[in-house]
């Protein structure tokens, strides 16, 4: 395709945007770093910062003829357990002889006097990032159909891996997931929150209240939408790459179902700061996509309204993060300065699943 702006092949991975100031990598300590792990490199490294993240900070650094994805946390506003790139790396690692698509692994730098904090570097995956309602309009209704149908397809084949196997057994505790997820993300609250909010506190104790038993226990992604993936160019059937893992442990797949379902909420659009692709209207409904899953992996989606109720939870808790690095001016771009404004709907939507019996 070709770029109407200025006349030459348009990006079709990633969208690229220009380096903010504050956010530029160490490239001579990037290139020193790849020399000592054996990374052959072609001339001069030059990065450019992928836009779409909310969390970690991504840049493609390209030489001459190669290209790689380098991931680091945020310069600031960093919040306990977030922002994991050590971890990313390891399970996208075990993920890659399973037929999970994910990108290839080339090195982790646990060092963070490097570049002033961990960073990872993978390949980069050719591939098409829909992020917008426009860039999804561009594909017509089987095509969108197909898309849904891959995503799904590769979400089911992610919880179908024998984690203990690919070397993940101590990944994460395999029962008592919820439990866990409701302390980490109260305490993720009590943190980034400039303020006490009685619908935040509600939700959290009606859905301590209302623990179901934990059923089923896999390898969870914790971030599934559509643009948490590339597809491959001309055929959006099939997903060449699951990226941005930091959220991935052991736990209980009813509940990663629940975010992916619940990230099709209207508040998406202002923490990502555009008309979200995963918003559209053109895309199954949450129960839709609930239905579509328990078809592809046969798994039934037990206790479904409290999954939901901790998902638009983790949402709300998400949105106040991003808010919170946006006050702390670790952020720049577009979607930083209205994620906040998500916050309320989320929680509301929370408390409508979380009071069904």
């Amino acid at each position: 395709m070709v770029d109407s702006q200025t006349g030459g092949p348009r990006h079709r991975g990633p969208p690229l945007v220009s380096e903010p100031p504050g956010h530029r990598l160490d490239l001579q300590a990037i290139g020193a770093f790849f020399a000592e792990r054996g990374v052959a490199v072609d001339g001069q490294l030059s990065a450019r910062p992928l836009v779409g993240g909310r969390s970690n900070l991504t840049f493609v650094v390209s030489d001459a003829r190669s290209q790689w994805v380098v991931r680091r946390p945020p310069t600031g506003g960093v919040t306990p357990s977030a922002h994991d790139v050590s971890r990313e790396f390891r399970v996208t690692r075990a993920l890659e002889q399973t037929g999970v698509p994910v990108a290839r692994t080339i090195a982790l730098c646990e060092d963070p006097s490097v570049i002033g904090a961990e960073f990872s570097v993978v390949e980069f995956v050719q591939g098409t990032c829909i992020r917008s309602q426009d860039e999804l309009q561009e594909l017509s209704d089987a095509a969108v159909g197909a898309c849904v149908t891959g995503l799904v397809s590769a979400f089911a084949a992610l919880h179908r891996v024998d984690y203990e196997s690919v070397g993940l057994g101590d990944f994460g505790r395999r029962w008592g997931y919820a439990a866990r997820q409701l302390r980490r993300w109260t305490g993720q609250w009590d943190i980034v929150s400039t303020a006490r909010s009685d619908l935040a506190d509600r939700l959290s104790l009606k859905l301590a209240d209302s623990i179901p038993e934990q059923l089923h226990s896999s390898i969870v992604h914790g971030d599934f939408r559509i643009d948490n993936t590339l597809l491959a160019d001309g055929d959006p059937g099939v997903v060449t790459a699951i990226v941005d893992w930091e959220l991935s442990t052991i736990g209980d797949p009813v509940a990663d179902v629940a975010m992916m379902c619940a990230y099709r909420h209207p508040g998406l659009n202002l923490v990502l700061g555009t008309t979200a692709a995963w918003t559209s209207p053109r895309l199954p409904s949450p129960d839709e996509l609930a239905a579509q899953y328990e078809a592809t992996a046969g798994i039934g989606l037990d206790n479904w309204d409290f999954y939901m109720g901790l998902a638009y939870y983790k949402l709300a808790v998400i949105a106040e993060g991003i808010n919170h690095r946006y006050r702390a001016g670790a952020t720049t771009g577009e979607g930083f300065d209205t994620a906040g404004d998500s916050v309320v709907s989320y929680l509301e939507a929370g408390l409508a699943h979380a009071t069904v019996r």
